[in-house]
Parts: structure tokens; C-alpha cells; sequence
């Protein structure tokens, strides 16, 4: 799909610049399973604010790489070792998800950090792991590198707002971070097939449905939706003291005791 648009429009005039709005829609469906990834890296910090700084720094530094890698794209294209290692990397990344399990305090697994300056580079990794693929097929159909840069530079934008969306969905919706990674797992699998066979890749739309059938999945349930509160009743306060006083209480005689006689 993305292919088709950049045919249409190999240089930047007003025909690109309508294009804009399907640009900008096409990398907010295909920057989901980037989005939930980096987002759930970034959950590997403690606080709200040291999160917020991870993906700012390392999407800054993504931007920087995805230029570099756009620029050199002509060099990165000959070397099929680079989609290989991205790849693997993706697929890394699930099956640390998938197999690390919950820990003692009952959160969910995945990487965890000490520090702000061991997230930004994770970030920053799996950004430019995602856009091998979309960024080496843009330059490779377009001629024009100022209309891929645009797209990288809405891709990164997207993605921030996006990945702190799903810092907060992924508190809220069960499903929600599996789906994510299911589709990462796609990604992965799809750069390895490109390697192997390119004729082989299905097409772009396969995968937006994919990726909208999965997360229409992802938000299907809500955290504690399924539980029912049970209710115990209190009834500590059935007796009252003031049927205590109308009430006299003959105390238990116990075992081997006798019962005096009353005296008359």
C-alpha cells in the first residue's frame, strides 16, 4: 500500500502533499506493534517520569539512527545480514516476553532497568529493528529522499504519543501486550522471508488486517472485568449490648466441675 503511494508520487508536489492524511494514517496502523513494544520496554522503569524521559531520549536517538539508515540506505540494501539481525532481534524481544514468565511480586516479565541510560539504547534498537523493514522498501520504490524523510519524521512523532497511549492501555486491557508482540513476531518473521525469497512477502494489506484483527482482540477484555465481588456480611454487630442487659448469660460449666446447690 505504502509501495503504490510512493509510485504515484515520486517527487513532492501537491499530489504528495494530498497524500499526507494516508501517509500519516498508514504509519499510525503500521507503528502499533512498534508503539505497544517500546512501551512495555519502557514499563521497565519505575516511574511515571523516568518513562516518559526514556522514550523522548530514545526516540530522539531512533530519529537520528533512521536517518543515518535512510541516508546509507543504498549501502544497508546490499547487505542482507542487516534484515537477518533485525529479525532476530524482534524475535528476541518476544520470546523474552513470552517466556520470562510474571515475577515474585506478580507483574508481568520483560526487561527491567536501574537506570534511565539502560532503556534509551533498547529503545532506540527496536525502533530501528521495526523500520528496516518500511524505511529500506520506501527508498528502494522512491527516488526522492526528502518524502521518505517526512515519513520517518512522522513515524517517530506517531510513535511517541502512541507508545505513551499504550503505557496506560496496557495497565487497563489484558490481551492488550500479547497481541502487541504477536504482531512483532510478525515483523520478524516477515524480514526473514523478505531475506529468503522477496516474492514470498505478502502484501501491506495482509498486515494492516493482521494488525487489526490482533488488537481488536488486545482490547477485547479489561483488567478484573471477569471477577465478581463476593460480599460477606458483618455480623459483628447482630448482638447488641442492649440485649445483652435484658438477657442474663448463665456461664458454661466445664468439664469436672460440679454445680453447687442453691441455698434456701
Amino acid at each position: 500500500m505504502l509501495d503504490r503511494l510512493l509510485e504515484m508520487s515520486p517527487t513532492l508536489g501537491g499530489d504528495t502533499l494530498l497524500l499526507l492524511p494516508v501517509l500519516i494514517l498508514l504509519e499510525l496502523v503500521l507503528s502499533a506493534d512498534n508503539a505497544i513494544a517500546l512501551a512495555a520496554i519502557a514499563q521497565g522503569l519505575q516511574t511515571e517520569a523516568l518513562q516518559k524521559k526514556a522514550l523522548n531520549l530514545g526516540l530522539l536517538v531512533a530519529f537520528i539512527m533512521r536517518v543515518s539508515l535512510i541516508l546509507a540506505a543504498s549501502w544497508v540494501l546490499k547487505y542482507w545480514q542487516f534484515e537477518v539481525a533485525g529479525a532476530l532481534y524482534l524475535l528476541w524481544l518476544v520470546y523474552q516476553h513470552f517466556m520470562s514468565g510474571t515475577g515474585e511480586d506478580g507483574e508481568a516479565g520483560g526487561p527491567k532497568f536501574s537506570s534511565l541510560w539502560q532503556a534509551v539504547p533498547t529503545i532506540a534498537l527496536t525502533d530501528i529493528a521495526f523500520s528496516l523493514d518500511s524505511v529500506t522498501t520506501a527508498i528502494a520504490l522512491s527516488k526522492d529522499v526528502l518524502i521518505v524523510l517526512l515519513g520517518g519524521t512522522i513515524g517517530i512523532i506517531a510513535l511517541r504519543f502512541m507508545a505513551g497511549l499504550f503505557i496506560k492501555w496496557l495497565e487497563i486491557y489484558v490481551h492488550l501486550e500479547d497481541a502487541g508482540f504477536i504482531t512483532v513476531a510478525f515483523v520478524g518473521i516477515r524480514l526473514l522471508v523478505r531475506v529468503i525469497n522477496p516474492d514470498w512477502v505478502p502484501p501491506e494489506w495482509v498486515m494492516v488486517t493482521l494488525i487489526f484483527s490482533l488488537f481488536a482482540w488486545g482490547f477485547s477484555k479489561k483488567v478484573g472485568e471477569a471477577t465478581t465481588p463476593v460480599t460477606i456480611p458483618d455480623l459483628s454487630g447482630a448482638i447488641t449490648d442492649e440485649d445483652n442487659e435484658d438477657k442474663t448469660v448463665e456461664p458454661l460449666v466445664t468439664a469436672g466441675d460440679e454445680k453447687q446447690p442453691e441455698k434456701i
